[in-house]
């Protein structure tokens, strides 16, 4: 870690030299920095300088103002675009979010003192290498997420900063530090004042991480029951069953962690047995059973996909995978067929590595069978794909229009019918044909 080597991109270092040139301080820093050191590609370069936002725009030729009140001026050089921002100390924070005004300063010191994590608080530039005033190298080595300074003034300044450092926990494999655990903990009901869009985004970051089950400590701090309550009741419910080995939230987030790193896939293993307290039942014996559950985990991860403001898209995809989690089926070709008209050929893919995780998150009890069961199921799947065979109206070898060519009348007959018809063809797939589907019709 310490033999680090920060490569500035060409551009960027056009830009600070030009800053250093006129007299004023200028550095990369911030995310940057910290992804340079880390061996990590840095997905852009944010710039900071003593220079006053007049003063960057009078030095080149193209700029425009993105956040002119705060002090960031975008540079244009061969249209590739730097954000440049003037050190800067932020007034008071009345909304946990927003600062209600700036102050510019000539400090790179303060300038860096407003930000969150000591990791995201060091500047670079090639003249006067590293500056690392609060520990955020050794913290890096020792894989650490610490706030700069007072943890509580931190998060009281900036709610987000909460989930973001549990974020970054997540996505680098760091821990994180017990006085910015205390801080988390403390302010984490702020989070309330944070817009759906903003938890969103760091939710999926959270989940789609290499860590996901981080979403543990998120509950335990506090964190999750400010955005997504509905997980606490599944920490809290025991399942007594033989398949199963660990509570519902256990449950889930192995299952979250069994599934590859996709945004639907893991949500849809985050949100697939929501409904599993409400229609938790238990028998004489003792032992529990959540049966329709999956109809109400659709209800309520709609809701809450809904709540946080996700895309229809992301809503329609997820739900449906919810809804047939738990949907099974003898290893038939048929059987196969028709779940996939079931289910939707765009995701039953996803489907089937939902039901894997689901497999792999549960108890040793007949794990074998069930997987050797998907393990088939997939084989016969890929033999209908590459075969071209029909499990969608699509797909059929007739049209409402060859319906009323043969005689029927136009009307909501047809649907019914070309229903009826594809029904047929999922059964015996060598019945697709024009030919053959029309003398059903003639019958």
């Amino acid at each position: 870690m310490q033999d680090f080597d920060i490569c500035l991109p060409e551009k960027v270092n056009i830009v600070i030299t030009a800053l250093q040139s006129a007299g004023f301080e200028a550095y990369a820093v911030g995310g940057c920095v910290r992804d340079s050191i880390l061996g990590r590609e840095p997905e852009d370069w944010d710039i900071t300088t003593s220079a006053m936002p007049e003063e960057t725009k009078a030095l080149f030729e193209k700029t425009f103002d993105t956040g002119i009140a705060h002090g960031t001026v975008t540079v244009l050089l061969e249209r590739e675009a730097f954000e440049v921002t003037t050190y800067r100390i932020d007034g008071k924070y009345e909304d946990s979010r927003h600062p209600k005004e700036v102050i510019f300063t000539r400090s790179l010191k303060e300038d860096l003192l407003r930000r969150d994590f000591t990791i995201n608080a060091m500047a670079y530039n090639e003249k006067d290498g590293l500056v690392d005033i609060f520990g955020g190298l050794k913290d890096l080595k020792e894989g650490i997420i610490r706030c700069v300074g007072d943890a509580t003034a931190r998060f009281s300044e900036d709610a987000l900063r909460i989930l973001r450092g549990v974020r970054f926990a997540a996505q680098l494999g760091f821990s994180i530090d017990r006085e910015t655990e205390a801080g988390m903990r403390e302010l984490a009901p702020t989070l309330k004042k944070i817009s759906a869009e903003r938890i969103q985004a760091e939710l999926v970051k959270m989940l789609t991480s290499k860590r996901p089950g981080l979403l543990r400590e998120a509950y335990a701090l506090g964190i999750t029951g400010q955005f997504l309550p509905e997980f606490g009741r599944l920490m809290e419910t025991e399942q007594e069953t033989p398949h199963h080995m660990y509570n519902v939230g256990e449950h889930t987030i192995h299952a979250v962690e069994n599934v590859r790193p996709d945004k639907i896939l893991r949500l849809t293993m985050l949100l697939h047995d929501m409904g599993k307290p409400a229609y938790k039942t238990i028998d004489e014996s003792g032992t529990a059973h959540f049966k329709k559950h999956a109809l109400e985990s659709e209800i309520i991860a709609k809701r809450i996909l809904r709540r946080l403001k996700f895309d229809n898209d992301t809503l329609n995809k997820v739900t449906r995978l919810v809804r047939f989690h738990d949907y099974r089926m003898p290893a038939a070709a048929k059987s196969v067929r028709r779940a996939m008209n079931k289910i939707g050929e765009d995701i039953f893919p996803y489907y089937l590595e939902v039901r894997r995780a689901d497999v792999l998150a549960q108890s040793m009890y007949q794990r074998e069978e069930k997987l050797k069961n998907l393990d088939e199921i997939e084989t016969l799947y890929q033999e209908i794909v590459e075969k071209g065979q029909c499990v969608s109206l699509k797909d059929l070898a007739v049209t409402g229009k060859d319906l009323i060519g043969a005689g029927m009348e136009p009307g909501r007959e047809i649907g019914e019918k070309l229903n009826e018809l594809l029904g047929l063809v999922i059964e015996d797939p060598s019945l697709n044909t024009k030919k053959e589907l029309l003398k059903f019709l003639r019958k």
